[in-house]
């Protein structure tokens, strides 16, 4: 989220004699910044108040209480930096010195994304790496690279643990939280062992797999870990099949799927008669949900896709103190998604570039590598101007024809922040995330573990459950 800008003290008192409009306000205020932005003297004071800040800051070597991971799906640096200007042109201002909330994080490193069989990864793979702390190969979720995808007699005995199976096993709680579907590759890693990231339900298992022993990932979710809070989508792979879905009665394409007849949605209810769960599906049951009495939780996600994904890190920040709190923002890969056409300051980021590129067309400043946006008409590309760019289901100009746009190999960065985020530095592969978040919580195979924080007490503190909770909060990026 965007913080309000420290003026340098010699800045100038303005009167304002009539009330101005928000858009307005924030007009001035852009004119003003830039007035000042012209100055060495501005400049050099903000890099001193950063130098000032770096110099005092300290690593928190001590245990986190708290664990919590913030997956961006496919949110490469360029998306981030987009997302950066978006939101502060959202707020009426130029974007560009926006600052995120995870900006504010003081600790960053690049992770490399590659898997053990492909240069430019899936998000499979990638889940297994962040999750469990070891590379494997792309389609699987939750096994090491000796597995082999679609073949599912590779499964046994190739499985690998997530940081979230492993924080539960001693004694924890622990969530996911996902704007996609809660078995989609993502997710599923910290809880499933699947030789293929697509056999949501036993529907989509093909008969020899299920012969020789292979489990569907929704079933997995409620029988492998004990997870405290599951909220995201995909209801209709827990359900038997033809069952009608409760939000969307009339859509066959959103019935029950499984063939078992199967209802896991009650199999998790029923697991702890000691405990006491809920399942919830629309916005008004989870807004009634009592946190002091409700032991788990599973549901659609209440929130709305419009909810941004650093106003939820910036959520979590307002809900957890950083002295017992170990907050990662990653990415599992990027997409081939740039900006750039040298764009003037505070130009809208779905905007068009200044010039027309060399065959007198237009652009815009978004384009992507590749992807369903190559749009040619008689050998030359379509003129923009003659539809709505700023339509949310424009999509963008792409420079080769497909179906859906590819992943980005490139790496992608890791934000951090509270006990041992300073671990996370320099340039690190993928799987050392998960390793940095188990030694940090004292976890498997972690036993020459941080020290215990020091005992303190404060009334700005906000209040944390007395045992550590690991989560993953996952957001599915629909790049086109």
């Amino acid at each position: 989220m965007q913080t309000p800008h420290r003026w340098p003290q010699n800045l100038p008192f303005i009167l304002l004699g009539t009330m101005l409009l928000a858009g307005d306000w924030a007009a001035v205020e852009s004119q003003v910044l830039y007035e000042h932005e012209r100055e060495p003297a501005y400049w050099d004071a903000q890099a001193k108040a950063t130098l000032d800040a770096a110099l005092k800051l300290r690593p928190r070597e001590h245990q986190a209480k708290n664990v919590i991971l913030f997956l961006g799906d496919g949110m490469g640096v360029s998306t981030v930096s987009a997302a950066r200007i978006l939101e502060g042109q959202m707020e009426g201002n130029a974007g560009e010195e926006t600052v995120l909330a995870m900006d504010t994080f003081p600790y960053v490193a690049l992770s490399k994304t590659y898997s053990v069989d492909k240069q430019v990864a899936d998000s499979a793979s990638t889940a297994t790496a962040y999750h469990c702390g070891v590379k494997a190969n792309a389609k699987t979720v939750g096994l090491s690279g000796n597995a082999v995808a679609y073949e599912c007699n590779t499964t046994f005995g190739n499985e690998v643990y997530s940081v979230l199976r492993r924080a539960k096993a001693k004694g924890k709680s622990v969530g996911i939280v996902t704007t996609t579907r809660v078995q989609h590759a993502s997710p599923a890693a910290a809880y499933a062992h699947s030789v293929s990231r697509s056999w949501y339900s036993d529907a989509d298992l093909p008969s020899s797999a299920r012969h020789q022993g292979c489990v569907d990932i929704a079933t997995q979710l409620v029988t492998n870990v004990d997870i405290d809070v599951i909220l995201g989508g995909g209801r209709m792979y827990m359900t038997p099949k033809g069952t009608s879905d409760p939000e969307y009665p009339t859509s066959n394409s959103r019935k029950g799927d499984r063939k078992d007849r199967r209802n896991l949605i009650d199999v998790w209810l029923n697991a702890k008669p000691n405990k006491n769960s809920h399942y919830v599906w629309h916005r008004k049951e989870f807004d009634e949900i009592n946190i002091r009495t409700t032991d788990r939780l599973m549901a659609k996600l209440a929130l709305t896709e419009a909810v941004m994904f650093d106003r939820a890190i910036e959520r979590a920040s307002q809900l957890t103190r950083e002295s017992d709190t170990l907050t990662v923002v990653t990415a599992d890969h990027s997409h081939v998604f740039t900006f750039g056409g040298n764009t003037p300051r505070g130009n809208p980021i779905f905007g068009l570039a200044p010039k027309k590129a060399d065959d007198q067309m237009p652009f815009t400043s978004i384009l992507y590598a590749n992807g369903p946006g190559y749009v040619h008409i008689n050998g030359t590309r379509g003129n923009i101007t003659m539809v709505d760019y700023y339509d949310e289901e424009y999509m963008q100009q792409a420079a080769v024809p497909l179906d859906a746009e590819t992943h980005g190999g490139e790496d992608v960065a890791i934000y951090a922040k509270g006990p041992m985020a300073h671990l996370f530095h320099g340039v690190k592969e993928q799987n050392y995330v998960a390793h940095v978040m188990a030694y940090a919580a004292c976890l498997e195979p972690y036993k020459d573990c941080p020290p215990q924080p020091h005992s303190h007490t404060s009334a700005a503190c906000v209040s944390t459950p007395s045992n550590l909770m690991f989560g993953l909060i996952s957001l599915l990026w629909l790049s086109r």
